[in-house]
């Protein structure tokens, strides 16, 4: 989203992270690197809740959707939207799965698969 409306003359970006609520705070709490996007971490009942509430308190003129599903489908946004779309362009190595690799190994030794720990 941020790079959409960069490219396309955005007066500038709020910051949500003042405004966040709930789980949307905490997330903001583990992940401090995240920056000024408001990251939609799951579709829950509370979860949805406190999206709208965040998008709510955050005073921007537009809200830019740039989350795989169209959020307007999931919560109520009483401010004008704009929906951008991407394509992910792995570029270099060690790529995408070569960066899982080490994460899907670690996970998997720890998972106890069938006759295991029996």
């Amino acid at each position: 989203g941020i790079v959409a409306a960069e490219r396309f003359g955005a007066a500038g970006i709020v910051d949500p992270r003042p405004y966040a609520v709930g789980s949307i705070r905490d997330t903001y709490t583990r992940y401090p690197n995240t920056g000024p996007v408001l990251p939609a971490m799951g579709y829950g009942a509370e979860q949805t809740t406190e999206l709208e509430e965040t998008i709510r308190a955050v005073p921007a003129d537009v809200v830019v959707i740039a989350t795989p599903i169209d959020l307007r489908h999931v919560v109520r946004i009483e401010k004008p939207c704009v929906r951008v779309r991407y394509d992910l362009e792995v570029r270099g190595d060690p790529g995408l799965s070569g960066l899982m690799a080490p994460l899907m190994a670690r996970w998997s030794s720890k998972v106890e698969g069938p006759g295991k720990g029996s």
